[in-house]
């Protein structure tokens, strides 16, 4: 006579080597992770399991206890599984915690009031959240324009950098395979794209990024049509995202500046102020071998929690270290400039990528060429004037003679230049000490023979 096989889980049926199960510490039946929400990758978090029938008489099933998110963490080595950031435990926890407003550090305008003078008066060194776009100069697709029509303007067969959120590695995918797992009823994993650079495809015609942004872009302004370099296709972002995808703390390659706009769902902004301290702290973690297993925003005084809703626009200042958390699918754009009113910042930030070397999927490329040109604009505006060394500028005249990136040595010194001023600078110095100095020239006078230096060094740049 046949026996017959044992069922199990809710849906009584017999084990199935192919599908993973997970058994109650109660009833010690065993069940499909499918049939009761239980995710494979989650259940080595998990300490005692109950099933939907136990919860009821034995409560809810509970987690192992994790490293600890605090920042006085002693880091001592223990047995349990640290929580990797991007995975599902740590989007829960996320999600559960408290964080200090962000009406301390984000400021609200209107699109009529975002403009230079007001830029240039009250600086761009917090970020700024609009409600509207009116007023903001920006063009954007219709309410009714969504993911596929993504697909439809920039082309199914384009290869997209695709993240896999739960493990924070990304690989190549068609924008059509990643469409169909977007409107997919059944995401085994969490998957997003957040660089899909469109100014060469059809939806550049519809996208148009905020007016503030084109009168600030040293891309939009400064780089030559015809220049022997590519222009860095920075400005237009496409950012498709599903329920729960996290981009973990950083800060924009080149220390550029960068706006979002939500044209479907939300995103939320954990925003970090680019103090000394911060910043050294933040190259510290991102340098550690597993700083994917630390949140960063607990090793510094405060994080500010910033929602961003539809319709709206957050730009955010150069060197903010930030994080982004999307609590459900969302199609986002953004775009990344470098300009006039941050170029310490940015030159700060662009050492600390330097030394990190860290790669990125929204890399600046040709950052410093960038700065050459917007070098040799300013240079053009000083030129003819009768300028006289300040204090400011004999340091920094200091610095420039140091060596720069190309490495050539000094030039003999000018019997012009004053004894107790620095020697001229090198034939090639780093054009972001070079763009640093000659930015500073509109707050007080500098040396002309600087200025005479520097000018040779551009056209022995634009002759290589």
């Amino acid at each position: 006579m046949a026996t017959t096989a044992p069922v199990y889980c809710v849906c009584r049926l017999p084990y199935d080597v192919t599908q993973f199960m997970i058994e109650c510490d109660a009833c010690k039946d065993w069940f499909h992770g499918s049939c009761v929400g239980v995710d494979e990758d989650d259940a080595p978090d998990i300490d005692i399991y109950h099933c939907p029938n136990c919860e009821k008489t034995h409560g809810k099933s509970t987690l192992k206890k994790k490293k600890s998110w605090n920042k006085h963490d002693t880091g001592q080595s223990t047995d349990v599984k640290p929580v990797q950031n991007g995975s599902q435990v740590f989007i829960k926890e996320l999600r559960s915690r408290t964080f200090p407003s962000s009406e301390d550090v984000v400021v609200k305008l209107t699109g009529s009031q975002l403009t230079m003078d007001y830029l240039e008066e009250n600086c761009f060194s917090e970020p700024i959240l609009v409600l509207k776009k009116d007023g903001l100069g920006i063009s954007m697709p219709a309410p009714t324009f969504y993911v596929s029509d993504v697909e439809n303007y920039v082309g199914p067969d384009v290869a997209v950098d695709v993240v896999d959120v739960t493990k924070q590695t990304d690989s190549k995918m068609k924008l059509k395979e990643f469409v169909d797992y977007y409107y997919s009823t059944n995401r085994k994993k969490v998957l997003s794209v957040i660089n899909l650079e469109f100014s060469d495809t059809r939806m550049d015609s519809i996208v148009e990024s905020p007016q503030i942004v084109r009168r600030l872009s040293w891309v939009e302004n400064y780089w030559p049509d015809d220049a022997l370099l590519g222009k860095p296709k920075v400005t237009k972002y496409c950012l498709i995202c599903v329920k729960d995808s996290y981009t973990d703390f950083h800060i924009e390659c080149g220390g550029a500046s960068v706006w979002y706009h939500v044209l479907k769902g939300e995103k939320i902004f954990f925003l970090i102020k680019p103090t000394s301290a911060n910043l050294s702290l933040y190259e510290r973690w991102r340098s550690s071998s597993n700083h994917t297993e630390m949140f960063f925003a607990d090793q510094v005084d405060k994080c500010y929690k910033c929602t961003l809703k539809q319709g709206q626009t957050l730009f955010i200042p150069s060197g903010w270290i930030n994080a982004i958390l999307t609590p459900v699918d969302c199609l986002a754009f953004s775009g990344h400039f470098v300009h006039n009113l941050s170029v310490e910042m940015q030159m700060r930030a662009y050492e600390i990528e330097k030394r990190l070397k860290v790669a990125s999927l929204t890399p600046f490329p040709n950052f410093e060429t960038a700065c050459w040109y917007v070098g040799r604009h300013l240079l053009e505006r000083f030129k003819g004037k009768n300028l006289h060394a300040t204090y400011l500028h004999v340091n920094a005249a200091h610095e420039i003679s140091t060596p720069g990136f190309m490495g050539r040595s000094s030039v003999s010194r000018d019997s012009r230049i004053p004894s107790h001023l620095p020697p001229p600078p090198v034939s090639h110095p780093s054009p972001c000490v070079f763009l640093t100095v000659v930015c500073h020239a509109d707050e007080g006078l500098v040396v002309p023979v600087l200025f005479q230096s520097l000018d040779r060094c551009l056209a022995e740049f634009t002759d290589d």
